[in-house]
C-alpha cells in the first residue's frame, strides 16, 4: 500500500508527514493562520513536486459534499474533495452533466481544475473552463468568494497551481445530461492520420488515439459519440483504414479491459463513457510515470512526426501514448491558453532512464513550443517554460497580491512560475 505521504503512483514522496485532514471551513482557516508555510493535497495524482511542502499539508478528503444544484443558473456547487466520479453520478441522476471529463473519474474536481487537467474533443475545453466561482481561504485566514461575474482577473485565478490559497468550494457550469457510446478501431495507418488529421479528431464528441510509436500505425482509436450520433455508422467496417475492435480493449493491448468503461457501442451515461476507466479502478499497473506536452493543433502532424523519429528510444520505457485534442481557453496558466491544442501524453515505466528520455522528447518537440501539463513530469528549463505563457506576469502579480508572505509558495512555484528559489 502506498503511504499517505506519497503520491498515487508512488514515484514521489512528499517532504513532510505533517498532513492535516480538516473537516470544517473553520478548521481550514485556523490551519492557514497557524502555519507559515503549507500546501494542499487533492487525490495525489500529480507526478511531480507541485503539491509538495516541507512544512505542512492540508488534505481536503473530508470535504465531500455536493452543496447545491442551481437549475435556473445551470450550475452546481461542490466542496473541494468531491471527485468527478462522485459528482457525475449525482448530476446525471438530477438530469445534468459536465461537458467534459478526464480519463480518470477518481481525481478531485478542485485538483484537476487547479492544474488545467483535460479531457478530449475539438470543441471541449479543459475541465477548469467550467469553473464559474470558487471559495478560497486567503493567506490571512479570511474566506473569499471569487467569481467570473465579479472578478476581472478570474481567468487567472482558476488554474492557480495552489498558489492563491486553499480552495474549499467550486461552482461549475453544467449542461443537460446526455448519453454516449464508445467505438474502438485498431491499426489506423499513420499516413491516414497525417493526411486526414482534422477529420479524424473531429469525427466524434471525444477522440483518443493510442500508440506505442513502434509501427506505421496508431494502435487504437477510441471514438466517444453522442446520442443519435452513436447510431450513425454503427455497421461501419472501417475507420480511415482502421478495423473495428471485436471486443473491449485496454489502451495497453496486453492488459485486461475489465477496468475500462464499456465499449462496443453500448449506450451509457456521459459520466460512464467520457472517462476511459471505471470509477475505483486502477487504469494500468499503477506503478507508472506520466508526462504530457501540448502543442498547437495546427502543428500536430509535424510534432507527431518528430516524436516518431525517436521511437527506438521510446520503446523500452513506454507503456502507451495518447493523443487528444483540447479547445482553446482563456485561463492564463492553462497550457491551452489562446490556442486549440493537441496533448501528446506518455505513460512510462518507473525507470531512472526516463529523465533522459524526457529531455529527448522535449528536444524533438522544441520547434513546436510545447507547454507541459504542470502535474506531470517535464525537464523544460524554467526560463524557457515561462516564455510560453503570455499572461505569466499577470499571474505572478496575482500570486504576490494574494500571498504576500509566500505562505503557499513552494519550490515548484518559485522555480517554474516566479523564476526564483523558494
Amino acid at each position: 500500500m502506498i503511504p499517505r505521504h506519497a503520491n498515487w503512483a508512488g514515484n514521489y514522496e512528499y517532504s513532510t508527514t505533517n498532513v492535516h485532514h480538516p473537516e470544517t471551513i473553520q478548521e481550514v482557516q485556523d490551519l492557514v493562520r497557524d502555519h507559515e508555510k503549507l500546501r494542499v493535497l487533492g487525490t495525489r495524482h500529480s507526478f511531480n513536486a507541485i503539491a509538495d511542502s516541507n512544512s505542512a499539508l492540508i488534505a481536503l478528503d473530508r470535504f465531500k459534499r455536493i452543496v447545491q444544484l442551481d437549475r435556473q443558473r445551470s450550475t452546481v456547487t461542490i466542496e473541494a474533495g468531491v471527485t468527478y466520479g462522485q459528482l457525475g453520478e449525482d448530476l446525471h441522476r438530477q438530469g445534468f452533466a459536465l461537458p467534459n471529463l478526464a480519463s480518470l473519474p477518481d481525481i478531485s474536481v478542485a485538483g484537476a481544475c487547479a492544474t488545467a487537467t483535460h479531457g478530449s474533443g475539438v470543441a471541449n475545453r479543459n475541465l477548469a473552463a467550467a469553473v464559474a466561482a470558487m471559495e478560497i481561504v486567503h493567506a490571512d485566514g479570511q474566506l473569499l468568494t471569487l467569481s467570473r461575474e465579479r472578478d476581472a482577473a478570474f481567468d487567472g485565478m482558476v488554474v492557480a497551481l495552489g498558489g492563491l490559497g486553499v480552495v474549499t468550494r467550486l461552482t461549475l457550469d453544467v449542461v443537460p445530461t446526455f448519453q454516449m457510446r464508445q467505438e474502438v478501431y485498431e491499426l489506423l495507418p499513420l499516413t491516414e492520420l497525417e493526411h486526414h488529421f482534422d477529420a479524424i479528431v473531429s469525427s466524434a464528441y471525444s477522440v483518443s488515439l493510442f500508440t506505442d510509436w513502434q509501427s506505421d500505425w496508431i494502435n487504437q482509436v477510441w471514438l466517444k459519440r453522442l446520442g443519435d450520433e452513436a447510431l450513425e455508422g454503427s455497421s461501419a467496417t472501417s475507420f480511415f483504414g482502421a478495423a473495428p475492435a471485436r471486443s473491449d480493449r485496454h489502451p495497453i493491448r496486453s492488459m485486461s479491459p475489465e477496468n475500462c468503461t464499456a465499449q462496443m457501442r453500448i449506450i451509457g451515461s456521459w459520466y460512464d463513457r467520457l472517462p476511459h476507466f471505471r470509477s475505483g479502478c486502477t487504469p494500468s499497473s499503477g506503478k507508472e510515470l506520466q508526462a504530457e506536452y501540448f502543442v498547437a493543433r495546427a502543428v500536430a502532424v509535424p510534432a507527431i512526426r518528430a516524436v516518431q523519429k525517436i521511437k527506438n528510444r521510446l520503446g523500452p520505457l513506454l507503456m502507451i501514448s495518447e493523443l487528444r485534442t483540447i479547445a482553446a481557453d482563456t485561463l492564463w496558466m492553462s497550457p491551452c491558453y489562446a490556442r486549440d491544442s493537441v496533448g501528446i501524453h506518455f505513460t512510462l515505466k518507473q525507470d531512472p532512464a526516463v529523465e533522459g528520455l524526457l529531455e529527448e522528447i522535449e528536444a524533438a518537440l522544441e520547434p513546436f513550443d510545447p507547454r507541459p501539463h504542470c502535474g506531470t513530469l517535464f525537464r523544460i528549463p524554467p526560463h524557457r517554460l515561462q516564455s510560453r505563457y503570455a499572461r505569466l506576469a499577470d499571474f505572478q502579480a496575482l500570486l504576490r497580491q494574494f500571498d504576500p508572505g509566500r505562505k503557499f509558495r513552494n519550490a515548484f512555484l518559485g522555480t517554474y512560475v516566479l523564476g526564483e528559489e523558494s
